[in-house]
């Protein structure tokens, strides 16, 4: 069977040669060629089908020559007219064509088909037919779908994605990363990440050198990290997955680097670690409190308060009473007699007060006489990095040499004041915020409450 219809035309050769149908030549050049093709007649009936097209679908040209477009056979009966009308539409449209549809094998399989189809005049320019070639673009599509995918990523992720190469350094960076990073997309680009990451950087290029070696991780990895930027210093913390990435070409995986992909987690994480401190904290003055109640001396219970606040909040404090026991609003000056406070240098349980009673000489502008004036809560830092400077600002204001932040609260009941509790910091934690001022506010009532009873039992202070 020819793979296309006789025309009955014939050639003269020569008066040797015999007769052939020129409908042979084409048929042979249609088989001959790489690409799927078939004809169709201004009427939408198949005039031609190569071996290509039988190969694709199993219909051979004696089975699909003479059908009318098609539905029943090639294409599922729903999409037949669309399927007609697309690859017809070609005859009043100049030149060619790109349509993408689903035939059918004749097992009944659905193949993906990429066409591309143009008119077939006739010889007095009016169009006879459509020509129409095709080929399976399972694998185009697979293609034109990673681009699409790794240009989606590079440009419109919502998460960052740096692809790391074997010496651990950026290769591509994405627009949500370079923002992360706090620099621009070519910038960062075949530097160390040492440059970019302040602290936190050892325990990324682990988790890059890991992954190179043995693979990714099976969860991702939430990592605190400290940025360098423009406005200094930023704490992030990241939630990463990590892919290794080999060469396809080769027998044996060839890695090629490390594709890592993060998202800013640092709201949420830092919300969690406030809610479980917060549960901590409250904890903690339920405890105070069970422990205190135990007590026979107020002025211990009030200790008792002091030592269960110290417990993931402050490394040292120490409670400073009003000389006379309280006073009222607007009395004068006030002078503060230290009273019970932690160790300097060792931990250890608040050692009760000198009985001596002499007041401290706190200079002017002390945070302690500050907390007294403005009946609130004062936080103060040493501001240096300097061990010399820091230990000269402390031992100034007569706290533990190794002080560095300080958070002073007042000591007020029934509406007069009795002193001031002082909260220390050393160089290993961060400076006293809003949130730490409340929580410590909260022990200063209770400690009142406390210092209020044993003042009324002994007025000395």
């Amino acid at each position: 069977m020819s793979a296309s219809r006789r025309s009955g035309t014939t050639d003269e050769l020569g008066p040797d040669e015999p007769e052939r149908d020129g409908s042979d030549l084409l048929a042979a050049l249609l088989d001959g060629m790489d690409a799927a093709l078939c004809a169709f007649d201004a009427d939408g009936v198949v005039t031609h089908w190569n071996r290509e097209a039988e190969r694709i679908l199993g219909w051979t040209a004696a089975e699909a020559v003479g059908r009318r477009g098609f539905a029943g056979w090639a294409v599922r009966t729903a999409d037949a007219e669309e399927v007609e009308n697309r690859l017809l539409s070609a005859m009043q449209a100049p030149g060619r064509q790109v349509h993408e549809f689903a035939l059918l094998t004749k097992e009944g399989g659905r193949v993906l088909v990429r066409t591309q189809s143009a008119a077939v005049p006739a010889p007095d320019g009016k169009p006879a037919g459509v020509y129409c070639a095709f080929s399976e673009v399972h694998a185009q599509i697979d293609l034109e779908r990673s681009i699409a995918l790794s240009e989606a990523l590079f440009d419109d992720a919502s998460w960052g994605v740096v692809l790391v190469d074997a010496d651990l350094r950026p290769a591509v960076v994405n627009g949500h990363a370079a923002r992360a990073l706090g620099t621009g997309r070519t910038a960062v680009l075949g530097r160390p990440l040492g440059e970019l990451i302040a602290q936190g950087v050892e325990e990324l290029e682990s988790a890059l050198t890991h992954v190179l070696a043995e693979g990714a991780p099976p969860a991702p990895a939430e990592m605190w990290v400290t940025l360098r930027t423009a406005e200094g210093e930023q704490r992030r913390c990241w939630r990463s997955g990590f892919l290794r990435l080999a060469s396809p070409l080769t027998e044996e995986p060839v890695p090629l680097g490390v594709g890592w992909l993060f998202q800013d987690v640092t709201e949420s994480k830092q919300t969690e670690q406030e809610a479980a401190l917060l549960r901590f904290r409250t904890n903690q003055l339920h405890r105070a409190a069970r422990a205190a109640a135990e007590c026979e001396d107020p002025a211990e219970a009030a200790s008792v308060h002091l030592d269960f606040a110290l417990a993931g909040f402050a490394d040292h404090a120490l409670i400073d009473r009003v000389a006379g026991g309280s006073v009222a609003d607007g009395e004068g000056p006030v002078r503060l007699v230290r009273g019970p406070a932690t160790p300097s240098g060792a931990p250890g349980p608040s050692l009760p007060a000198s009985r001596a009673g002499l007041p401290v000489r706190y200079s002017e502008g002390h945070p302690a006489l500050q907390c007294v004036e403005r009946i609130g809560s004062v936080r103060a830092s040493a501001g240096s990095t300097e061990p010399d400077r820091t230990r000269d600002w402390a031992v100034a204001r007569q706290w533990p040499a190794d002080s560095v932040h300080a958070l002073c609260v007042v000591l007020r009941s029934r509406g007069r004041t009795l002193g001031v509790a002082t909260f220390l910091r050393g160089a290993s934690r961060t400076q006293f915020e809003r949130f730490d001022a409340t929580y410590a506010e909260d022990v200063a009532v209770r400690i009142a409450a406390s210092l209020d009873l044993a003042t009324a039992l002994d007025p000395r202070p």
